[in-house]
């Protein structure tokens, strides 16, 4: 009987199984950031324990930063964000950890910073204070976010307990039509599966459509597993995921052909089993827009926001505005926001620039541009992108999470509609305790911030005819 990835894996770094069931997990990459790490570095000073390995921790910032460059300047106004990047530089420099600070010109948002140098590799397991670490596993890799005790405990022992998950599989077979993007698949899968259809699981993402995707598709389905409720969503190795890996700063250099031979041999078997498989028709799946207050009450464009069936349901409509029956083609928006670790990379812009070039923003709309880390700023520069949203009418920001999570000055005001690129619609998510977020994909994101209303980015730019 063949294994699957998640099993071998899970079993090349299990050090040992404890008396509750659980594994100690052997972690090797563990990437950290500003906001999840200061406590954990404090625990370890008052039990007087050292990293235990620091090259095998990675940091960043990302959540608090500014993205405008006015507002980059040391110290930050805002207090509290001050004194986090001021305890992530001292923590990192007292323990020996490489730090990609601004001034590195290697900082960016963590999920984004570690394919970029390579240090995010396949038959690893990669563990970070953040729950989108389930992005890396786009790279053949078990990726999940953990708590601050256990970021403690990973850097102390580079080793953590936890449960094995289950697996299933999730097959996206066919073609997708034009206009239709990564985001969209991924949404369209929690549309079906659920916010919590992945609890205790482990996503294993597959199909000629999931074949066909570049790694940044790739990512940004496996970023958002998280928000169907598993903890890991991964992808195998390929080709593809080769290649983006090879000349990266951390990628293997000597050993390059070794290492792909063990990546190949961790990559599921033809006759894996698995404990469960879905599969989905890629004809099937349009652009998708969220309409309430969680990914998984997602619909297409062309559909209409079903009827209130229950309590969760009409508490998202009382808190949108929105109703039943109604399209969500056609409603007004406020800010439109193209970045965060779903949709910052490259070709999230060079898509998005595509149809922005020659276009306005509409008027009453606060457009904001924001690559996910230095590396994906200097390459839009250089291929022009950032003239292209400028001139377009979007605000080009430096690298960070921005309006994703709003810990930072980017937030929306009152009762904002925002049409943005990032992956949580939760209530008061980008900064606002009455904001409405409608989640996208890139070009679904230009095309509202040019009409000034959600529109089907197909008829919009006139897309496949």
């Amino acid at each position: 009987m063949g294994k699957n990835l998640f099993q071998k894996v899970w079993e090349k770094h299990a050090v040992k199984v404890l008396p509750n069931g659980q594994t100690q997990l052997f972690i090797g990459m563990h990437l950290i950031h500003e906001v999840t790490s200061p406590q954990a570095f404090a625990m370890l000073r008052d039990l007087d324990i050292k990293v235990a390995f620091p090259e095998r921790t990675f940091a960043t910032v990302d959540h608090i930063i500014p993205t405008d460059a006015e507002n980059r300047v040391r110290p930050y106004a805002d207090p509290l964000a001050e004194e986090m990047m001021q305890a992530i530089e001292s923590n990192t420099k007292a323990s020996g950890i490489t730090f990609f600070n601004p001034e590195s010109e290697k900082q960016g948002v963590v999920h984004i910073v570690g394919p970029e140098q390579g240090l995010t590799q396949p038959g690893s397991t990669i563990a970070c204070g953040d729950s989108h670490t389930a992005t890396h596993g786009a790279f053949g890799a078990i990726a999940f976010g953990i708590g601050t005790s256990q970021v403690r405990d990973v850097l102390a022992t580079q080793t953590m307990s936890i449960a094995p998950f289950k697996v299933r599989r999730i097959e996206i077979n066919g073609k997708l039509k034009e206009g239709v993007y990564a985001k969209d698949v991924i949404l369209y899968i929690i549309s079906k599966l659920g916010v919590a259809g992945g609890t205790g699981h482990a996503y294993e993402f597959a199909g000629d459509v999931i074949d066909n995707m570049s790694m940044e598709g790739r990512m940004t389905v496996c970023n958002m597993a998280i928000e169907g409720g598993a903890r890991v969503g991964y992808i195998n190795t390929d080709e593809t995921t080769f290649a983006y890996i090879k000349g990266k700063p951390y990628a293997p250099k000597d050993n390059w052909d070794e290492m792909v031979e063990y990546w190949k041999s961790v990559a599921s078997d033809a006759d894996a089993q698995y404990d469960d498989i879905v599969k989905y028709d890629a004809a099937d799946i349009e652009p998708q827009i969220t309409w309430g207050i969680n990914p998984e009450q997602t619909i297409g464009i062309s559909e209409k926001i079903p009827m209130p069936t229950n309590d969760v349901m009409q508490e998202a409509l009382d808190y949108t505005g929105f109703a039943g029956g109604d399209l969500m083609n056609g409603k007004k928006v406020d800010v439109v926001f193209i970045g965060s670790c779903t949709n910052g990379r490259i070709e999230d812009f060079r898509e998005a620039a595509k149809y922005a070039k020659g276009k306005k923003v509409a008027e009453g709309v606060r457009a904001l541009a924001v690559p996910g880390s230095f590396g994906v700023r200097d390459q839009a520069v250089a291929e022009g992108l950032d003239k292209i949203f400028i001139e377009a009418g979007f605000d080009w920001r430096e690298p960070g999470c921005s309006m994703c999570l709003a810990m930072n000055p980017d937030k929306l005001i009152g009762s904002e509609i925002s049409a943005s690129t990032s992956n949580r619609n939760f209530k008061g998510r980008q900064g606002s305790a009455t904001g409405r977020t409608l989640l996208v994909s890139p070009v679904m994101a230009v095309a509202a911030a040019v009409t000034g209303k959600i529109s089907d980015c197909r008829e919009v730019f006139e897309i496949g005819g």
